[in-house]
């Protein structure tokens, strides 16, 4: 929980709050097999599979303070802006826990 209240702070800029995003809300997936890491985080956490397979690397993350200002980037533009909290071992895990879901 920790990092990820360290990372919201570190996002806090990119991110202001009451800030309007033009990204439209995501919706849940059709098929799984379309979600991945350039996906947005908050279309990988409104589908239960997929949802599993994020918190099983970063349990943290829908509970962070930042979410709501970060939800609507994909986890390999937010890598970058963790601060090393979101490692590539971490993509990668996620990454091939997504492959592995089976297509809708």
């Amino acid at each position: 929980m920790k990092t990820f209240i360290a990372a919201a702070l570190l996002l806090a800029p990119l991110f202001p709050a009451g800030a309007q995003s033009s990204v439209p809300a995501a919706q849940p997936s059709a098929s799984t097999a379309a979600l991945t890491l350039d996906s947005s985080i908050e279309a990988l956490m409104a589908d239960p599979a997929a949802r599993a397979v994020v918190l099983a690397s970063l349990p943290d993350i829908a509970s962070s303070p930042g979410y709501d200002r970060f939800k609507v980037v994909s986890l390999r533009k937010l890598q970058p802006h963790s601060g090393g909290l979101i490692t590539d071992e971490h993509l990668a895990a996620i990454e091939a826990g997504l492959k592995a879901l089976p297509a809708g």
